[in-house]
């Protein structure tokens, strides 16, 4: 018998160790966002092309990801915060007045693992 409940403690220990390495891990692949959204706040403005935003930032040797339309708004993903920030001081610098360049938010673990 007491070798029995040694080895269900064994068990849980071991459970509960590889329940904390999977939230860790889970914690560490959240992807970290390094996007900017480009948004028209004017009626009647239309977003920029995306072929041509993905032109001008390569000639200024930002990195781009990827670039696409998603909720009104023109997406840009970086490969680093750095390229990120440089990429909002040139947009800022070059699109009139009338877009709004945000950062995105990174999602939440519920927005992630319940979204619809």
């Amino acid at each position: 018998m007491g070798f029995r409940l040694a080895t269900r403690q064994h068990w849980w220990l071991m459970a509960a160790a590889l329940a904390a390495l999977v939230v860790f891990f889970v914690f560490i692949m959240l992807p970290t966002k390094n996007t900017l959204q480009i948004i028209a706040n004017k009626p009647g403005f239309k977003l920029p092309d995306g072929f041509a935003v993905y032109q001008y930032l390569d000639e200024q040797k930002i990195r781009i990801k990827s670039i696409t339309y998603e909720n009104d708004a023109l997406v840009i993903s970086f490969e680093s915060t750095e390229y990120q920030q440089q990429a909002m001081e040139v947009m800022q610098s070059i699109l009139p007045i009338g877009y709004d360049i945000v950062p995105s938010k990174s999602k939440s673990l519920f927005e992630i693992f319940y979204a619809r």
